[in-house]
């Protein structure tokens, strides 16, 4: 499988994800990377793809390293490239896996952000209608809200992609805004 469809990926997803949460944060990072592709000329269906999948093996194998050796193993048999694999390998800080491409960088500066954009999102009357990044750094010093989510991973993604964060923040909420009916936004 050199080129597997979204349709594919997204199959994928449903089979081990039954969180229609997880599988919204999944469609959120499948879009901000889609536009992160498309603005730099790469493959955005491939991009695309490794945002689906980035987390597909989550909700069965919670711990590290489970998560994500076991989904590189299960995507390793089904024929998935190396470059998507190793991306998301990659956005575990704990697996080592050094980020060095471009796609890699880009889906561990989406997947936190996602997540705190999605819960920025939820507590707002309008949703995404009005959201920019100014609201999304305001909220990312409350050190009580979503305090899942890595406020240092956020700040080093868009580092590691060498864009100013309240830009990449901008971006990304763009992204998601094209997706948001479909993850209850």
């Amino acid at each position: 499988m050199s080129h597997p469809s979204r349709a594919q990926a997204y199959e994928l997803l449903v089979e081990y994800t039954a969180s229609a949460a997880l599988r919204g944060h999944a469609v959120a990072v499948a879009a901000a990377m889609k536009a992160y592709a498309e603005k730099w000329g790469e493959n955005a269906a491939l991009w695309e793809i490794t945002g689906l999948l980035h987390d597909f093996d989550y909700e069965r194998f919670p711990q590290f390293p489970d998560h994500p050796y076991k989904g590189h193993e299960i995507l390793t048999q089904q024929g998935y490239p190396d470059e998507v694999r190793t991306a998301i390998l990659g956005h575990v800080p704990a697996t080592g896996v050094a980020r060095t491409s471009r796609m890699a960088k880009a889906l561990f500066a989406c997947d936190e952000l996602c997540g705190f954009i999605v819960a920025c999102a939820m507590v707002r009357p309008n949703k995404m209608n009005d959201l920019t990044s100014s609201s999304v750094i305001k909220k990312m010093k409350d050190k009580a809200f979503a305090r899942g989510v890595s406020r240092e991973d956020i700040r080093l993604g868009a580092e590691e992609l060498e864009v100013p964060l309240a830009e990449h923040i901008d971006f990304v909420i763009g992204a998601v805004r094209g997706v948001a009916a479909e993850i209850g936004l």
